[in-house]
């Protein structure tokens, strides 16, 4: 039997960070180790430059998701306004954003940007220990995703949850069996969602009885939280059917 930290995540709004090109800020459809463990960090009260302490928590814990409901993609498009690197020259300190722009309207350039969203997306997250020895237990965890030291939010700081996570710890012989049985409160307020038995799992690490349908890389695993880079991590998959 091993202990496993499972939490709900659900909000009118998500943003999973995919890899960024140019002014374009895809999302995938659902939540990056990354961005688990930083919220993870947010409620235990680590700062974004405490690099040692979010490595540690990173390859401390392995993550799984189960997919209820992927929400529906939204695109918002930004303008921005932004003066000139010339115009700034003669301002030795900006303390405003009135004081950026406070230049010619000549001197002001436009940067055309995307970020994308996914709304009314639903998640079981799954956190379980590596090994004997880690830097919380997950009890710590539970208390602090209920009272955290930090704001949390889905991805992005214009993401809220809009349900409380229920963390708990669930015991299992494996990851299959504790999403199965796993029962949360407020999943009542998600009915119109209409969420599908069959759910899709992804997960990292060696789980006893479970075989992946495939196998890819994905860039989320932290390296340096204060400079954003991040290290290529290997996520399994498969469907699962919650009602057997």
């Amino acid at each position: 039997m091993r202990n496993y930290l499972l939490f709900q995540l659900y909000g009118p709004m998500a943003s999973w960070g995919d890899i960024a090109v140019g002014v374009n800020r895809p999302s995938y459809d659902h939540p990056s180790k990354s961005a688990i463990m930083g919220l993870l960090a947010a409620a235990l009260g680590i700062r974004r430059d405490e690099e040692e302490k979010h490595r540690e928590l990173s390859e401390s814990y392995n993550f799984a998701v189960a997919v209820h409901s992927s929400g529906t993609f939204l695109r918002d498009y930004h303008t921005v306004q932004v003066p000139s690197a010339s115009s700034l020259k003669n301002q030795k300190y900006i303390l405003t954003r009135k004081e950026e722009l406070g230049v010619e309207k000549d001197e002001l350039n436009t940067i055309l940007s995307s970020r994308d969203y996914y709304c009314d997306s639903c998640y079981t997250v799954v956190v379980w220990a590596r090994n004997a020895e880690n830097p919380y237990s997950l009890e710590v965890l539970v208390n602090k995703l209920k009272e955290p030291e930090f704001v949390l939010y889905l991805g992005r700081k214009s993401c809220p949850p809009s349900l409380p996570f229920e963390a708990k710890v669930v015991s299992g012989d494996n990851l299959e069996e504790v999403i199965k049985k796993a029962e949360f409160k407020c999943q009542e307020f998600l009915s119109f969602l209409k969420t599908p038995s069959q759910v899709r799992l992804y997960w990292e690490g060696d789980e006893s009885g479970m075989e992946p349908s495939h196998t890819i890389s994905r860039k989320d695993s932290v390296l340096s939280r204060k400079r954003w880079q991040f290290a290529d991590r290997k996520e399994h998959y498969m469907m699962m059917e919650l009602g057997e």
